[in-house]
């Protein structure tokens, strides 16, 4: 860990400046606004170790494949979001000096994220190396209330000296990826403009054709007065600014303000792009700093009114958890289906910042409970407009009949990830799609969304489930061969449990969802029958006769599942006999010795488990977590918040609440020394479920709300906001009671195993349980 932050219930903040940190706060300190996003790069020159990275939603670039040994199957390409130009640079120089802190003194450097109203604020002394000293204040925004458009508020006050400031606002369009597999450049710049105070970069990507309109308009004040004196204009083939000189006397307070727009041709015509760039900043700059600072605060007012979650007594809990909370808001908003949530957001190249799993397995769950309804069927409905690239994607491993396989890394629905063991095996992301639609209309109660979309993708999934398994005469039972659970320190396994329960799970709902359509809309049924080709007579047969004969490798001495066959073969060591200095081992082991060892990366069979919890009595449920969290080594992001809600459902609370600090702040406090990469934006969501599911005990069980709230020792109170079925619903606990209120309707909630009828905006009272109910 890396604990140079300090605690703070809606801030983060890094005082004093140590270079050795930068990359790690780039990361942590970044912004976004659902449109687009940056890392916390300094306006000012930095010559220091750096990874400049802007990004714009949803523009992305094939990088053709790199790979050793080419298979059948692979993808031409990885697809990369991209490092696009750079609109925040400001150029500082005082007395022809350049302002550059891996050159100079500082003093005071404070660094603040502000959670609340959603913005970046830094301010230090900077000692030039001829003495000069200069106060330097900067503020930071990217609007949440006009999404294409961000501001600079950039403040200098010379303390010693009388003498020159110059100011270079600039766009650079000559970028690069850190992660390009062949060092090539994207972008190509097709056009470039300056005039007074402005300057404009039109870009185009060198595959598929994405153009992105880049510009900036600049004012500036000495002591409050705009200071009018024309700049000197810089234009180039790739770049674009203008050099503004002023006097400054000892004490006087200098500003720049810089206005940013962002267009991209998702939402505009590509020939109009820099038209619409520059009344974008006439209307942004007339509106003014403050004008559009406060519209934005307001919207993360409102964001925060349905997502936020409140813990007294525990300032480095409630600064994690929101931590969370705000980077998953700020990365995606819900408005475009065509957008999705990568791993790292907008913090960082890693994984390309495509679609993985991790939206429907983690960050559904969130978003279901805290936004409105439209924001996950978005999502949903993102997943839909690629099933048939899912079943393009299915025949080129050699699947037929409409069987469809979605991909692991994607950008527009096609399978772009190289790692033949995740490409090819790591098939169980199927069934976390399948489970989200189940999972949002559970929580909604949007059924439309089954007939109108759902079931077309189910039955494709489950036609994949059916041809992926063989019927073995050995076992006389069905078997899944060759594949990678969630658990990726182990591949090519047979009858891994995980990924056999979610593909027997996915047929046999499909089936329940097919006699459902077929009796409350039969016309409907009837069109999705013909559009799928959909055999009745001969699929629904097949694939309850694989769910009847399933089989499920399980150790009856032990009475376990077991994570696959063969499981027990390997040497039982657990993690509490690993030495500190070998982990995280996917950092110190080969990965020959991290295949044949037990060790696990994350929850295979505790995931499992987790969403199938009401098929298990807690006995079972305690037994395979003490077996498997005990082998776990939580090397990804994804897994200390699945054992933290199940350490919490069998009552070991020390264990939940350990677990829940490690997701929480993963990143804030770099457990596993990769910060400077990016964040973990979709395990963030893991973070909300570790506090609602966890210590809530949240869950909807035959179309009702469930809970069974506990609380951590540390914490005197916690309260969190439940959006079911239309229904706002807070819920507080503290160390006597748990206190209930539906907003505006009423609700009925199960709570300790006992139905509550909540009337509008009036509190129910409920004592609170210390016991874990069987």
């Amino acid at each position: 860990m890396n604990k140079y932050l300090k605690n703070n219930e809606w801030n983060i903040v890094e005082e004093g400046f140590d270079p050795k940190n930068h990359k790690a706060s780039e990361s942590i300190f970044s912004l976004g606004n659902g449109h687009m996003g940056q890392r916390a790069n300094f306006e000012e020159r930095y010559t220091g170790k750096s990874l400049q990275g802007n990004y714009v939603a949803g523009i992305y670039y094939p990088d053709k494949t790199r790979v050793g040994w080419w298979k059948n199957g692979y993808p031409e390409y990885f697809a990369k979001v991209l490092n696009s130009p750079n609109w925040i640079g400001i150029d500082v120089q005082i007395n022809h000096d350049y302002l550059d802190l891996a050159k100079c003194k500082t003093e005071n450097f404070r660094r603040v994220l502000n959670m609340k109203e959603g913005y970046l604020q830094r301010s230090f002394v900077a000692v030039m190396a001829n003495g000069n000293k200069v106060k330097v204040e900067v503020i930071r925004f990217l609007n949440m209330a006009q999404p294409e458009t961000g501001a600079i508020k950039y403040s200098i006050t010379p303390l010693n000296f009388n003498g020159e400031i110059s100011f270079t606002p600039f766009i650079d369009g000559d970028v690069k990826n850190e992660d390009a597999n062949y060092n090539e450049k994207f972008w190509n710049i097709l056009e470039t403009e300056t005039i007074d105070f402005e300057g404009y970069l039109l870009s185009q990507t060198k595959k598929l054709d994405f153009s992105v309109g880049f510009g900036m308009k600049c004012q500036v004040e000495i002591n409050g007065e705009p200071f009018t004196e024309a700049p000197t204009h810089i234009k180039g083939p790739k770049y674009v600014g203008n050099i503004i000189k002023l006097n400054a006397k000892e004490g006087d307070s200098v500003v720049l303000y810089k206005y940013g727009a962002v267009l991209s041709s998702l939402n505009h015509p590509a020939s109009e792009l820099l038209k619409l760039t520059k009344q974008k900043l006439v209307e942004t700059a007339k509106t003014g700093f403050e004008t559009l600072f406060e519209a934005h605060k307001n919207k993360w007012s409102e964001i925060w009114s349905h997502s936020d979650i409140q813990i007294q007594g525990d300032i480095e809990a409630q600064q994690g958890i929101r931590f969370n909370i705000f980077h998953l808001n700020q990365t995606y908003t819900g408005e475009d289906e065509r957008l999705n949530i990568g791993p790292k957001g907008f913090t960082g190249e890693k994984y390309g910042g495509s679609t993985y799993w991790d939206t429907e397995a983690y960050c559904i769950p969130f978003f279901i409970s805290t936004a409105p309804s439209k924001v996950t069927r978005n999502l949903l409905i993102y997943r839909y407009k690629h099933l048939q690239k899912a079943i393009e994607n299915a025949q080129k491993l050699g699947f037929t009949n409409g069987a469809a396989l979605y991909p692991m890394v994607t950008m527009n629905g096609e399978e772009c990830h190289n790692e033949w063991e995740i490409t090819f095996e790591e098939i169980h992301r199927n069934g976390a799609i399948a489970f989200a639609i189940f999972n949002y209309i559970r929580h909604t109660g949007d059924d439309n969304y089954l007939a109108e979309y759902g079931l077309e993708v189910l039955i494709g999934i489950s036609r994949f489930w059916s041809q992926r398994v063989n019927y073995s005469e050995a076992k006389k039972q069905y078997v899944m061969l060759g594949v990678t659970g969630p658990n990726e320190y182990e591949n090519n396994v047979n009858n891994n449990w995980y990924t056999s329960t979610i593909a027997k799970w996915c047929m046999e709902y499909t089936l329940q969802c097919i006699e459902s359509i077929k009796k409350q809309n039969f016309t409907k049924y009837s069109e999705i029958v013909t559009k799928t080709k959909f055999n009745e007579a001969t699929e629904p047969k097949k694939w309850k006769d694989i769910c009847d004969k399933f089989y499920f490798p399980y150790d009856s001495d032990q009475k376990i599942f077991l994570q696959q066959e063969g499981y027990l073969d390997k040497e039982q060591v657990l993690t509490s006999q690993l030495d500190p200095a070998q982990r995280p081992i996917n950092q110190h082991w080969s990965w020959d010795h991290i295949l044949r060892s037990c060790f696990i990366k994350q929850a295979d069979v505790l995931q499992g488990i987790y969403l199938f919890e009401e098929n298990y009595d807690l006995e079972t449920i305690k037994r395979h977590f003490d077996f498997y969290e005990s082998r776990t080594v939580h090397e990804s992001s994804l897994s200390p918040c699945v054992h933290s809600i199940l350490a919490a459902r069998i009552g070991d609370m020390p264990k939940a609440y350990k677990l829940y600090l490690r997701t929480s702040r993963l990143d804030i406090d770099d457990y596993n020394h990769e910060v400077h990469e990016g964040l973990h934006i979709t395990s963030m969501a893991g973070t909300w479920m570790s506090i609602v599911e966890g210590f809530g005990g949240k869950r909807v069980l035959h179309g009702k709300l469930h809970l069974n709230p506990l609380i951590p020792e540390k914490w005197d109170e916690y309260s969190f906001k439940i959006l079911f079925k239309g229904v706002d619903i807070l819920v507080t606990v503290n160390k006597q009671q748990v206190n209930l209120t539906a907003k505006n309707h009423p609700a009925t909630i199960n709570i300790y195993g006992n139905d509550i009828d909540l009337k509008p905006d009036k509190t129910e009272n409920i004592a609170l349980r210390t016991k874990i109910e069987s």
